[in-house]
């Protein structure tokens, strides 16, 4: 089983307990079809507008052992504050750059 690591907004950190996104990690559901089922091995947040240091995680990640690196889909879809990130294409562009060679990049995760 791979291991994931999901990189979510922060500011649903105080409304989200990212329990849908742990539930699809572990099933292969949503954009985890791809992979399969995932044992989460990091739950960060991508550090605040304009998510700067996501790329930072998502380097440490990486050399954590992560082999999949999921925008959670309040990034990507707006969950659940309805309100997608204005910055999740320069987001996932700077951490392509940075860990995209050595991993897995998914855009959502449920």
């Amino acid at each position: 089983m791979k291991k994931a690591g999901i990189i979510r907004c922060q500011q649903t950190e105080d409304i989200c307990p990212g329990t849908t996104d742990f539930k699809f990690a572990q099933l292969g559901k949503g954009a985890f079809a791809e992979t399969g089922p995932v044992e989460i091995a990091a739950f960060v947040s991508c550090g605040g507008c304009p998510g700067k240091r996501a790329v930072i995680r998502a380097e440490e990640m990486v050399s954590r052992g992560v082999e999949v690196i999921a925008l959670a889909s309040c990034i990507k879809n707006g969950n659940p504050l309805c309100f997608p990130c204005p910055h999740a294409d320069a987001m996932k562009a700077a951490i392509v750059k940075k860990v995209g060679d050595k991993v897995k990049i998914l855009d959502y995760t449920h």
